[in-house]
């Protein structure tokens, strides 16, 4: 079994299968507004329980948000957006 010293070292390899790319591909925007989020959550210094509570709703909806075990509605997108000062954009390209 080979070793990697970093994730960005074994994604590089993971990415060398045509599947394991096309689904990375498919979840790269999910995966990039989860990373957004917590970007800018960490950004104004507010923990999840505090970001929960700006938009009415329990730590753990924010969690699942986080960790990619939740398909949140847009309703909830903006209320997070809000919450962090931030503008939610969405398009299709």
């Amino acid at each position: 079994m080979k070793y990697y010293n970093n994730w960005r070292d074994l994604r590089k390899e993971l990415l060398k299968d045509p599947e394991v790319k096309a689904e990375y591909d498919r979840l790269e925007p999910e995966y990039r507004l989860i990373r957004q989020v917590i970007a800018n959550r960490l950004k104004k210094g507010y923990s999840q329980a505090q970001l929960a509570a700006k938009i009415k709703t329990k730590q753990s909806a924010i969690s699942r948000l986080e960790s990619g075990g939740y398909n949140p509605s847009l309703n909830f997108l903006n209320k997070v957006s809000v919450a962090l000062g931030c503008k939610l954009n969405i398009s299709l390209t």
